[in-house]
């Protein structure tokens, strides 16, 4: 009994694969469609998506570097390795919260997997982060920042928070079709979210707040990212074994969870959306 349920599982999960792989030029079209719209009648396009992050950076160094410039030596390289990937987990999981309910008209013409819409909503978002990163090199250069090897290892960061996001997501995007209440709620989460990570400000300037450090270490996912990525850019050193491995099964709890929420109720969405 046990290896028939060990073997339904396995063919359910290659069956799965199969069918995600199958769609692939789907979530490819949806991508490009999502990146085409997000930029069409502007006249400078992509650019702006290295314009936008350098502006925002520029006002946030100007009203916080002075906080913290004796305990942060290069105050925009750090607030924009943190920043960036703030924003993509905000864009990311903000647009996957309505993915399901905004094409509810289409969904309900013709047969195709929901979760295609979720998860093409969080690869826009991670090609927009990726051109991002032309506005991050540029800082480096600007403030004559130091370029480390360990920069190339960057990748491995942006899949684990990929696969947070994408686990986040299916979570959101099922919870949304059933209460519609969510979006607003989630937006007061980001908020505190953006102010819990060690984004603006070093984890040190709270040392004399101990339970807010252990919360963030302890219970901040976005927390284990931001700090992998600081240590292959600002610092130049690999990651402890702590934060690499805790993002690594961070990512795929989120993802499990967010996959078995999304796969039990999906069947129920067309009597919601």
């Amino acid at each position: 009994m046990i290896k028939n349920a060990g073997g339904i599982r396995m063919n359910l999960l290659r069956y799965r694969v199969r069918t995600f792989f199958r769609y692939k030029d789907l979530i490819g079209a949806l991508v490009s469609r999502d990146l085409k719209l997000k930029y069409r009648r502007s006249f400078l396009g992509y650019v702006w998506r290295v314009l936008n992050p350098l502006m925002i950076m520029i006002v946030l160094t100007l009203v916080f570097s002075s906080l913290f410039q004796k305990s942060i030596e290069n105050f925009p390289v750090y607030l924009f390795t943190g920043r960036i990937l703030y924003d993509f987990m905000k864009a990311s999981t903000t647009n996957a919260l309505k993915s399901v309910t905004v094409n509810a008209p289409l969904l309900k013409k013709v047969y195709m997997p929901k979760y295609i819409f979720t998860v093409s909503k969080v690869t826009s978002c991670m090609v927009d982060m990726v051109l991002s990163m032309g506005a991050l090199l540029i800082v480096m250069v600007v403030t004559r920042a130091p370029f480390y090897w360990q920069f190339l290892l960057c990748p491995v960061v942006i899949l684990q928070l990929y696969i947070f996001c994408c686990g986040l997501g299916f979570l959101l995007a099922e919870l949304t079709v059933f209460f519609r209440d969510i979006q607003y709620i989630y937006n007061a989460v980001l908020t505190a979210w953006l102010y819990l990570t060690p984004i603006m400000y070093p984890l040190d300037a709270l040392k004399n707040v101990k339970p807010l450090v252990f919360l963030i270490k302890g219970f901040n996912p976005l927390y284990y990212y931001v700090a992998q990525f600081r240590d292959l850019i600002y610092y130049g050193r690999l990651p402890g074994p702590r934060v690499f491995f805790g993002g690594w099964i961070i990512a795929f709890v989120m993802l499990g969870i967010g996959v078995w929420c999304f796969q039990k109720a999906k069947d129920k969405f067309i009597l919601y959306i």
